[in-house]
């Protein structure tokens, strides 16, 4: 297999050499490095220059499909945890991993009954096809019982038997319902109220009856869900796990100021449609939030935490409860983010102890939530040190032990087995574009690495973790399954993605870089070369970005994209860079962009297309970016602050950041009376006048994340400098293009702005 072409920085002293004998800054010495390395030269000649050509359409999922992944053999371990299953003739069949195929067995579950729909057609007033669907919809729980929503009520099975448990009907508005954990009861949200109803007698109780369009229980807010819990998860009770109680969060918006989409096309008339939403603006006011805890066993009133915060906009952002249910845990957060507090409430009493605060010289990032061992002790993720790491604490919130640490940073803990003392986890520990999977004992002793070769891990555990399935790819080697053993080695392959379009169609390879910047830091950049690349000629620069905090645009695994082989085909270099705050590289440089957002990821993109364009095969006079959201952003503020960029299609982008919401901006920003420099310096709109090159701006009209009124202010001030630009909208369409005859149009727009601005340039 080929290693893919990732180069350590050049030493010194021979960059010294390079730079006295031919005259010239160590950076482009750098570059010559680099491109007379013999791995590079390999690799170059792999690309594909002859072969089948993409048409444009084919790029957007139109015409005759292609891909350039293929498929992996669809293996998975079993419902027993011991067998691999797969599908033959559409059922699932077993085998023994050791012995592999030599005796296939039907799986234990493949025989399963359809009478479930004769239990509900028990049900008064449900008929033979009511009774299907409701047996054929998507089901919660288990054992004590299965939950279901059919014609807008809730349905539930248990042993043999079943119950209508709401009769509100298709217009009912129940949403968010959730199955106790031991069937017993659910709770559901209607109105922005939050209810429970037993599944034993179908009666139902409300918590709350104050909610309207001010007040939410049990139900999140746009920003809470947006920039905390995430996106499109309203969710906001939590069942304890001995399903006594649920806690729930109360979101006050009386003050939170509105904010007004307009959709300009309604069928069948030429009025307008405003879709009002409370959207707090950075500087505005925040939702109110509340911490209650309802028992679901006795008809006693919601009991509410003392936060026990002075300021006005303390953040709830993680609730959870410790195994017993005993304790419910949560953790604050000031409204800028600076700190995390880490809280246990005794459920008896709501007696409240705050075990320990997070910091940090930046913000602080809303941690995981403890992982529970056995003997009451549990795991925490800390981005204390400036990385993120593991530390085992006491119940009481004292610290047992360090487990990981170095100068890497831990993705996740996958799996605890605590009688062997034992933990495994994904960690960047082998290279920030790379994901791997480690052991390590509970005390921090014999860390291990589990997967083997650069690139992208996926692994899956049997139950005993004797054996993985790891799915592997990397930007030079296309997806790959195997099988291994628990300490890491190979038993078998079992298959390589198929892909015939890979050999029909012209391609080329990616390549992997890793690029000093001015300062001496080490950003890694992504390069898919022209399919007939000539070094004699000179080629245009196309670099997508998003560089938004912690986002990474450069990974090594497979990139199958059509599109970035259609412009290698068409004679563009295709660049991608990880800006420093978003490399992967802990919190410690990522808090590069804190209260600055676009001025040093802007340097480092500067210094990557100075790397590359010092080669005599890229034109560093046709150099586009493009990006959407925060590489909208990115984008935009390029082209008003510097000279590298000759064109730029800049999507839904922030454009100053007062403008966009009080949760993500404040955590980067401050607000603007702490930092009314940085908000000064990162606006697009202030330097609209800066403007070089050309600038194609697009954003979706019905955008509720970010607005509308970003583009149109920045309209506005471009047009006040006297400069020319493209504006293009996508009506009844929001933060991304959805409909496809408007993602074509977008993406004709975006190859003819390539063909005008680079390649005919």
């Amino acid at each position: 297999m080929q290693r893919p072409c990732y180069h350590a920085r050049p030493h010194s002293a021979d960059l010294h050499s390079i730079a006295v004998h031919t005259r010239i800054h160590p950076l482009v010495a750098a570059s010559l490095v680099l491109a007379l390395s013999p791995a590079c030269a390999s690799l170059r000649s792999t690309r594909r220059a002859e072969g089948l050509r993409l048409t444009l359409e084919q790029t957007a999922g139109r015409g005759e499909r292609v891909d350039f992944t293929g498929a992996l053999p669809s293996y998975s371990w079993a419902d027993d945890g011991v067998h691999l299953e797969f599908t033959a003739d559409d059922q699932p069949v077993w085998i023994e991993p050791t012995s592999w195929m030599e005796a296939p067995v039907p799986a234990a579950n493949a025989e399963q009954g359809d009478d479930l729909w004769r239990v509900f057609a028990q049900l008064d007033g449900v008929d033979e096809e009511l009774a299907h669907r409701i047996a054929d919809a998507r089901a919660q729980g288990g054992e004590e019982g299965t939950l279901r929503k059919v014609d807008g009520d809730l349905w539930f099975a248990s042993d043999g038997s079943a119950r209508r448990l709401t009769t509100r009907g298709s217009e009912s508005g129940i949403e968010l319902e959730e199955l106790a954990p031991n069937g017993k009861a659910v709770a559901f949200v209607v109105a922005n109220n939050l209810y429970f109803v037993d599944t034993g007698t179908g009666e139902e109780r409300a918590l709350s009856t104050d909610g309207d369009v001010n007040t939410f229980n049990g139900k999140l807010d746009w920003v809470y869900q947006e920039e905390i819990y995430g996106r499109g998860r309203f969710k906001a009770f939590w069942w304890s796990p001995n399903s006594e109680h649920v806690a729930f969060l109360r979101l006050d918006e009386t003050a939170v100021h509105e904010f007004t989409v307009i959709d300009h096309i309604e069928d069948g008339h030429f009025r307008v449609k405003p879709e009002v939403t409370k959207y707090p603006k950075v500087g505005d006011p925040n939702p109110t939030v509340g911490l209650g805890v309802a028992s679901a066993t006795s008809a006693t009133d919601v009991r509410w935490i003392d936060l026990g915060f002075e300021e006005s906009e303390p953040l709830v952002v993680r609730v959870d409860w410790t195994p017993d249910g005993d304790r419910l845990v949560y953790m604050l957060q000031d409204r800028i983010q600076t700190w995390l507090d880490l809280h246990f409430v005794d459920v008896t009493n709501l007696a409240d102890a705050t075990l320990f605060r997070e910091t940090s010289s930046a913000w602080t990032n809303r941690a995981p939530a403890p992982r529970w061992l056995d003997d009451g002790s549990f795991l925490w993720l800390s981005e204390r040190t400036g990385q993120r790491h593991i530390y085992r604490y006491d119940a009481s919130g004292e610290l047992l032990t360090t487990v990981t640490k170095g100068p890497w940073s831990v993705a996740s803990i996958d799996a605890v087995d605590e009688a062997a003392g034992r933990l495994w986890f994904g960690a960047t520990k082998d290279g920030a574009v790379n994901s791997n999977v480690y052991r390590v004992d509970l005390d921090g002793s014999h860390l291990t690495r589990l997967t083997t070769g650069d690139g992208a891990h996926s692994v899956t555990f049997n139950r005993d973790r004797s054996m993985f399935l790891d799915r592997h790819s990397s930007l030079t080697s296309p997806p790959r399954l195997a099988l291994f053993d628990g300490d890491g080695n190979e038993l078998r392959e079992i298959g390589v993605a198929a892909s015939p379009d890979r050999d029909a169609y012209a391609t080329g390879e990616w390549e992997l870089f890793e690029v000093e910047a001015r300062d001496g830091f080490l950003l890694d950049v992504s390069l898919l070369k022209p399919v007939d690349f000539d070094p004699s000629r000179s080629y245009p620069v196309w670099l997508p970005t998003y560089s938004g905090p912690n986002a990474p645009s450069v990974r090594n695994r497979w990139n199958g994209s059509a599109w970035y082989q259609f412009l290698a085909q068409n004679g563009v270099i295709v660049m991608q860079v990880n800006v420093r705050s978003a490399s992967g590289k802990g919190i410690e440089t990522t808090a590069t962009c804190y209260r600055q957002l676009g001025i040093q990821e802007l340097m480092d993109l500067e210094d990557a297309v100075a790397w590359l364009t010092a080669l005599p095969w890229a034109d560093g006079q046709r150099v586009g970016i493009t990006g959407g959201s925060y590489g909208g952003f990115m984008t935009a503020f390029a082209l008003t602050h510097s000279d590298t960029f000759s064109v730029g299609v800049a999507a839904s982008g922030v454009y100053d950041w007062r403008m966009y919401d009080s949760i993500y901006t404040k955590r980067y920003m401050q607000t603007p009376d702490l930092n009314p420099d940085g908000y000064a310096a990162t606006s697009v709109i202030a330097s609209a006048g800066n403007l070089r090159g050309h600038l194609v701006i697009t954003h979706g009209v019905m955008d509720d994340n970010v607005h509308l009124q970003n583009a149109i202010q920045l309209v506005y001030a471009l047009q006040n400098a006297g400069k020319d630009f493209e504006l293009m909208l996508y009506p009844q369409n929001r933060h991304g293009i959805r409909d496809a005859e408007l993602r074509w149009h977008d993406r004709r727009l975006v190859w003819r702005t390539i063909q005008e601005r680079l390649i005919g340039g």
